[in-house]
């Protein structure tokens, strides 16, 4: 009789553990679905990408990128780095951001967390034709921020009245295939450089 009220509860035992293991692979799948989808929002979150206006005290972010080897490794072959002294803060900002006649335009770029990430920007030179400029920090390159940038300053450019954006591209920078890909053509080149457009 012992042996045989011991198998029955050890059935009762590895049945019931069994429900309760069932409960929790459950409890545990739903836990995972909504912690994947939560990684995955925030995700997303940091991918999306924002214009926004800088304040003048916002203006340190540009300073770093300036500073930043890695950064401004694109401009190597016209000097690197570019300084931007705390000093030169104002006169900058009157230029590009109140007193820009239309001519200048301006932006920091925000992932979805609120971090400044780059900078788009464009003007019109001397001779009516309208440069474009887009940067993004060497730390938040690689993760799409780039393509994304670019289609945004076509776009403000555009709402703007602008119909043409032209650059000039060192010839050895990566980021000429990236102009390609957003729908700029190649215009001519020189030695160092590729002089892309695009029609808005």
């Amino acid at each position: 009789m012992p042996s045989r009220l011991s198998f029955r509860m050890r059935r009762i035992f590895a049945q019931r553990d069994e429900a309760a293991r069932g409960r929790y692979l459950k409890s545990s799948g739903s836990s995972g679905t909504i912690l994947r989808k939560a990684h995955q929002i925030g995700v997303d979150r940091k991918m999306t990408l924002e214009l926004y206006k800088p304040k003048p005290e916002d203006l340190w972010f540009r300073q770093a990128m300036m500073a930043d080897e890695a950064t401004m490794a694109y401009n190597r072959a016209w000097g690197g780095t570019i300084p931007f002294p705390e000093e030169a803060w104002a006169d900058w900002y009157a230029h590009w951001l109140i007193h820009h006649e239309d001519k200048r335009y301006y932006r920091y770029l925000k992932d979805g967390s609120g971090q400044f990430v780059g900078e788009i920007a464009y003007h019109f030179d001397e001779e009516g034709i309208c440069l474009a400029d887009v940067i993004i920090h060497a730390k938040f390159r690689g993760r799409g921020f780039g393509r994304r940038a670019l289609d945004l300053l076509c776009s403000a450019a555009k709402e703007r009245g602008v119909r043409q954006l032209w650059d000039d591209i060192a010839i050895d920078n990566p980021a000429i295939g990236l102009f390609l890909e957003r729908g700029f053509v190649e215009d001519h080149r020189s030695v160092s450089q590729v002089y892309l457009k695009k029609d808005l």
